[in-house]
C-alpha cells in the first residue's frame, strides 16, 4: 500500500506539471526511467522543454513516448524520415519496435539524424509520432551488434515487462533510513581475476562487477563467492558491469542461472563487447572439451536485462541510490562507478581497471567527481617496480623488435586481448607503416579481433579525440588500413608461418587458448621469430610461464599425455601498452582525485603489490588505506 501511494503521488506530480493539451494517456515506470505516454507531443516540445524541467524538479529520468493509437503508419513514418533527414546522413536501415514505440534509424552519420540540440529528433518525433533512436552504422560489419539488436527486438515484450518490474522496485519508498554501508569482497581482492564487490546499503544490495578468473579450471576459484551467507541473489537489486573483460563480466550469466532477474547496468559499447566476450568463453570451453557452468541461454538472459547508460548520466538504481558511470580509459566503454547513497549520506567511487594516462585509443580516466568519501581502487601495477616506460619509448621498442625480427627473416607474433589491446596495437602499427617506420607488410588479424574492432568502429565518439577527429572530419578510419588482413580459416596458419615476412595479432593475450596458442606451437622453435607480450600475464597462464623464461612448456594434451614445445624464439615484453595505470599513475591519481577521499580500499592486485601501494598512499597522502582479503566485509559508514 505504501508503495502504491508513493507511485500515485509521483504520477500526480508529473500530471500537474504537463499541460492537458498534451493528452497524457498513461505514466509507466520503466527501469530507471519514467515513461510519459502522450497523444500530442508537439505541445510539450513547442512550449520549451517541459519534460526536462519536470525531470529536474522530481530528480528523475523522464522519457516522452507517443501513445500507440496516434503513431503514423510505418511506411508513412519511414517516408517522412527520408524526407526530413539529409541524404549525407547515409541512412542504412529504418525499423520499428512496436512494444517500445521506437523508430530505430541506422545511419553512417547519426549526428545528422539527431540535428543541433536534438532539433531533428524532435521534428521526427512530432512528424511520425514514433520515438526516434539514432544508431551508427559500423563501417565494418558486426554480427554481434546485429545479433544483440535482433535479440532485443525479438524479446521487446519480455524486456518491457522486466523494465516495469525494475521500475517498481527502484521507485518505491524506503521502509527505513539507510544508516550503515558495508562492502564485501566476493572476488578480486589480493588477486587479479573474478572481480566482484558487494555493496550493502540496508534494503538493497548492489554488485559491482561479476568476473571470472582466467586460467583457473575449478569453479570454486574461477568464480566469485556466491555461496557465502552474505550473498543472496534474491536480495540483489542491481549489477553494474564496468567493462567487457572476462575477469569483470565472465560470471554474470551464472547469476541468471542462479535465478537473478534484476537489471544489469553498463555503457552501450560494454553491452556489445560483453556479448562477444561471453560467447567466446563458451566457444573456447567447447573447443577444450569442457562443459561450462552456464550456457548461451543465460548469456542471452543477461543481455536482455542490461540497461545501457551514457557516461555522466545520473540514474536511480534503488531507493536512495544513484549511479553515474565515468570514463576509466581502460578499454572501449569502460567505466568508473560513482554511487551516491542517501541524501548526501555517502559517496563511493569504484575505479575498476583504469588508465590515468593518454593512449592512442582512449582519453585518460576521469578524476573529478561531485562527491567522494570512499575510493575503491585497482592495484594491478601497484608494486614498487611497476613503473612503465613512456608511450613513446614503448612504441619505439616495439618497432625496433619488429624491424630486427624482419631483418633476420623471422616473423612477429603478438598475443593480444581482443578488446582494447588489439585495437591499440593496430593503431600503433598503422601509424608506423604510414610513417615508414616499419615495412609495409601484411598484418594478419585472427580470433575475435575483427569483430571487436567492428564494434569499436560503431562507437567512435568513445575513442580518443585524435581518432574521433580523423573519423568525423577527415573521413579516415585507421582500423581500415590496407595492411590489415583478416583471417577466417585456421588452415592458413602454416602457410603464413612459412611464408613472407609478416606480423600476426591473435587472441588470447595470455596464450592460454585460441589462435595465438596455435601460432606459438608453430613458431616457438624457430629462433628467427619473436613473441611480444603487450598485456599483463596472470599467474598460472602459459603466457606468464613463457614470459618468465621457460625454455620448454606444455602446449597441449593428447590422450592425456602432455605435448611439449621448446621455446627458441625471442620473447619480449612491452609493458607500456597496458590499459592499467602503473604505480606512478596510481599515486598521481590519488594525489589529484577530487574531492579527496576519506578512505581508500585497494583491490585487483597481487597481495605484495597491494601492501606496498597502501603503505605509500598512507605515507605520502595521509589517507587511511584498507587492504581487505577475499571474503572480508568492511563497514564504510
Amino acid at each position: 500500500m505504501a508503495q502504491q501511494n508513493y507511485l500515485t503521488t509521483l504520477r500526480e506530480g508529473i500530471l500537474k506539471s504537463i499541460p492537458a493539451e498534451a493528452g497524457v494517456t498513461k505514466i509507466e515506470f520503466e527501469g530507471p526511467e519514467i515513461a510519459v505516454y502522450v497523444k500530442n507531443p508537439s505541445v510539450l516540445l513547442s512550449s520549451g522543454d517541459i519534460v526536462k524541467a519536470v525531470a529536474k524538479t522530481l530528480r528523475k529520468r523522464i522519457v516522452l513516448r507517443p501513445d500507440p493509437e496516434v503513431r503514423k503508419d510505418k511506411e508513412e513514418a519511414k517516408k517522412l524520415v527520408y524526407e526530413l533527414v539529409p541524404p549525407e546522413a547515409g541512412i542504412s536501415n529504418v525499423y520499428f519496435d512496436n512494444v517500445m514505440g521506437e523508430m530505430i534509424i541506422e545511419a553512417k552519420k547519426p549526428g545528422l539524424v539527431i540535428g543541433k540540440n536534438s532539433s531533428l529528433l524532435k521534428q521526427l518525433l512530432v512528424s511520425t509520432l514514433w520515438r526516434p533512436v539514432a544508431l551508427r552504422t559500423s563501417p565494418l560489419k558486426s554480427r554481434f551488434i546485429e545479433s544483440v539488436s535482433a535479440l532485443f527486438y525479438k524479446n521487446s515484450s519480455y524486456r518491457l515487462r522486466m523494465l516495469k518490474e525494475v521500475g517498481r522496485r527502484i521507485h518505491r519508498p524506503l521502509l527505513y533510513k539507510v544508516d550503515n554501508i558495508r562492502i564485501t569482497s566476493l572476488g578480486g581482492f589480493k588477486e587479479v581475476g573474478r572481480s566482484a564487490v558487494l555493496v550493502d546499503v540496508g534494503e538493497d544490495k548492489i554488485l559491482l562487477d561479476c568476473g571470472a578468473k582466467p586460467g583457473v579450471r575449478d569453479y570454486m576459484n574461477e568464480f566469485p563467492a556466491f555461496w557465502i551467507d552474505e550473498f543472496d541473489v534474491d536480495s540483489l537489486s542491481a549489477v553494474v558491469i564496468t567493462h567487457a573483460h572476462l575477469d569483470h563480466c565472465g560470471a554474470l550469466p551464472l547469476l541468471f542461472k542462479y535465478g537473478y532477474r534484476g537489471p544489469v547496468y553498463c555503457s552501450e559499447p560494454t553491452k556489445m563487447l560483453m556479448a562477444l566476450i561471453l560467447k567466446d568463453y563458451l566457444d573456447v570451453a567447447e573447443k577444450e572439451g569442457r562443459t561450462p557452468i552456464y550456457g548461451i541461454r543465460e548469456v542471452k538472459m543477461a543481455l536482455l536485462h542490461t540497461i545501457s547508460l551514457n557516461h555522466g548520466e545520473v540514474t536511480d538504481i534503488a531507493p536512495g541510490v544513484k549511479l553515474t558511470l565515468h570514463n576509466s580509459g581502460h578499454i572501449l566503454g569502460s567505466s568508473m562507478v560513482h554511487l551516491h547513497i542517501g541524501e548526501g549520506l555517502h559517496n563511493i567511487v569504484y575505479t575498476s581497471d583504469f588508465k590515468y594516462g593518454r593512449t592512442r585509443l582512449l582519453e585518460p580516466a576521469t578524476y573529478v567527481f561531485p562527491r567522494l568519501e570512499t575510493l575503491i581502487m585497482e592495484s594491478t601495477y601497484g608494486g614498487p617496480n611497476d613503473v612503465m616506460p613512456s608511450r613513446e619509448e614503448t612504441e619505439a621498442k616495439l618497432i625496433e623488435i619488429v624491424n630486427r625480427t624482419l631483418e633476420r627473416g623471422g616473423k612477429v607474433l603478438i598475443p593480444v586481448l581482443a578488446v582494447g589491446r588489439a585495437q591499440e596495437i593496430m593503431l600503433v602499427l598503422a601509424n608506423a607503416v604510414e610513417k615508414k617506420l616499419i615495412p609495409s607488410i601484411p598484418i594478419y588479424i585472427e580470433g575475435m579481433i575483427q569483430e571487436s574492432t567492428a564494434i569499436h568502429t560503431a562507437y567512435p565518439e568513445s575513442l580518443a579525440k585524435e581518432i574521433r577527429d580523423k573519423i568525423f572530419y577527415e573521413d579516415v578510419n585507421p582500423f581500415l588500413a590496407e595492411n590489415f588482413v583478416t583471417l577466417s580459416r585456421g588452415h592458413e596458419r602454416l602457410d603464413i608461418v612459412e611464408g613472407e615476412p609478416c606480423i600476426i595479432l591473435a587472441t588470447s593475450g595470455m596464450l592460454n587458448a585460441g589462435p595465438a596458442l596455435e601460432y606459438f606451437k608453430l613458431m616457438s622453435e624457430d629462433e628467427r621469430n619473436s613473441l611480444i607480450f603487450v598485456s599483463y600475464q596472470v599467474e598460472g597462464t602459459l603466457g606468464r610461464i613463457v614470459q618468465e623464461g621457460a625454455k620448454e612448456v606444455i602446449v597441449d594434451y593428447v590422450d592425456g599425455k602432455p605435448i611439449a614445445a621448446k621455446v627458441k624464439m625471442e620473447v619480449h615484453t612491452c609493458e607500456g601498452f597496458s590499459g592499467h595505470s602503473d604505480r606512478k599513475q596510481l599515486l598521481r591519481f590519488v594525489e589529484r582525485v577530487a574531492p579527496k577521499p576519506h578512505k581508500i580500499i585497494l583491490c585487483h592486485g597481487e597481495s605484495e603489490k597491494i601492501a606496498s601501494l597502501a603503505s605509500s598512499i598512507e605515507r605520502y597522502y595521509k589517507i587511511p588505506t584498507l587492504t581487505p582479503d577475499f571474503l572480508d566485509s568492511v563497514r564504510i559508514r
